[in-house]
């Protein structure tokens, strides 16, 4: 029994990627979703300040004393805009969320009303969202009370009262704000989303799957051609009139041609069983397909292109890929990973297939407002195909 028990063990420490699989890789994930999680790197202690566009159109003492009372708050940071462009960010995903105080607003306040304020915001943006009803809304609330209340008191004991002493005018005011501070009425509105029936879940489960599971089958491309190497496939087409480099763009664009079937297939699926409607944005959608296809086919070579043999393509392509997957957004939504994790996930290819997704499906934007992330990804490929072209030549495509 021990023998068999020995041989086994010395086997096990022997296959690298099992190793690699049972220790290596559960360590980094646990390390990534604790960052994610915001176990680790907090901001103080704490998740990061939430980022609060801020529109004053009022523009008077009352509306700036609340901003800055707001902007005080440990867990949120104001950054003042006009509210056009504050709608716009929130629409366009680069905020949660949007403050607009309207003309009028202190007027209404030193009158004993409170005209209304209005929160624009992302509802795929649960956390953050959540942050700020905790905070943000005591304080408004809290602020604007005493504004009201102190006016009109202010107001009635001058009327009535004229020599009261200043003392017992302040208990009276003081009495007068914590039983009536909740006059001020939040118009809570939602501006992405709301075009569309698609629930946000489903956007997040049908995009991230997609691109891990392509990012797997494209590591599965690559890693044959490593093994048509090492059998000899590769030797004998090299003896052939065939050249090398037609040997790999060949491969390039089998990888290119299962990746866009793969996606399209995933989408078409959907579809038909989870009536995702896919005619919100055609166009955009048969170029984001391309481009995430022709970016997670040139990393996928790319990945083989690094290593020297199958083995190695295998445990490289898992660690990457997972790794790729967890800070991109395929395993866990974005919105919830702390500020540098989400600026780390830029440079994955997840990250902006996802993201331009969502743009379609979630935010409905239009055809040039999600080009950037397209090209970006058009980008990625052509850089990963070059790479790899120049490696294949180096490694694989000589006899």
């Amino acid at each position: 029994m021990f023998k068999l028990f020995k041989k086994d063990l010395t086997l096990f420490f022997h296959d690298q990627r099992s190793v690699i699989l049972t220790f290596l890789l559960p360590v980094i994930l646990i390390t990534l979703f604790a960052f994610a999680y915001g176990s680790i790197g907090a901001y103080n202690g704490r998740s990061e300040p939430v980022k609060l566009l801020v529109s004053d159109l009022d523009q008077t003492r009352s509306s700036k004393e609340i901003i800055y009372k707001i902007d005080s708050l440990e867990d949120i940071r104001v950054i003042l805009s006009d509210s056009i462009k504050c709608k716009e960010l929130v629409i366009k995903g680069k905020y949660p969320c949007a403050l607009i105080i309207y003309k009028g607003f202190q007027d209404s306040l030193e009158a004993g009303k409170a005209t209304p304020v209005e929160l624009v915001y992302d509802r795929s943006r649960e956390m953050e969202i959540g942050i700020l009803q905790q905070n943000l809304i005591s304080t408004l609330m809290s602020s604007t009370g005493e504004i009201i209340v102190k006016k009109s008191i202010e107001k009635y004991l001058h009327d009535q009262f004229p020599d009261i002493d200043k003392s017992a005018s302040d208990n009276i005011l003081k009495t007068a704000i914590i039983q009536d501070n909740n006059k001020l009425e939040i118009k809570w509105t939602s501006i992405v989303g709301i075009k569309n029936n698609i629930k946000l879940g489903m956007i997040q489960a049908v995009a991230g799957t997609a691109i891990l599971m392509l990012l797997f089958s494209m590591a599965g491309v690559g890693t044959s051609i490593l093994e048509e190497k090492e059998n000899g496939t590769i030797n004998r087409l090299l003896y052939s009139p065939l050249k090398g480099s037609t040997i790999l763009y060949g491969k390039m664009l089998f990888a290119f041609f299962i990746s866009i079937l793969q996606l399209t297939v995933m989408f078409l699926f959907a579809w038909l069983i989870f009536n995702m409607d896919l005619s919100i944005n055609i166009p955009a959608l048969i170029l984001m397909i391309i481009a995430t296809a022709f970016a997670v086919s040139s990393l996928g070579i790319f990945l083989a292109a690094l290593a020297k043999t199958r083995r190695q393509a295998q445990n490289l392509s898992t660690i990457i890929i997972l790794i790729m997957s967890a800070i991109g957004g395929s395993m866990i939504p974005l919105f919830i990973m702390p500020a540098i994790l989400q600026k780390i996930a830029l440079l994955s290819v997840n990250y902006w297939g996802i993201q331009g997704f969502y743009d379609i499906f979630w935010r409905t934007l239009p055809l040039e407002a999600i080009l950037p992330k397209i090209l970006i990804l058009m980008s990625i490929g052509v850089f990963l195909t070059l790479a790899s072209i120049r490696l294949f030549k180096k490694r694989i495509m000589k006899l």
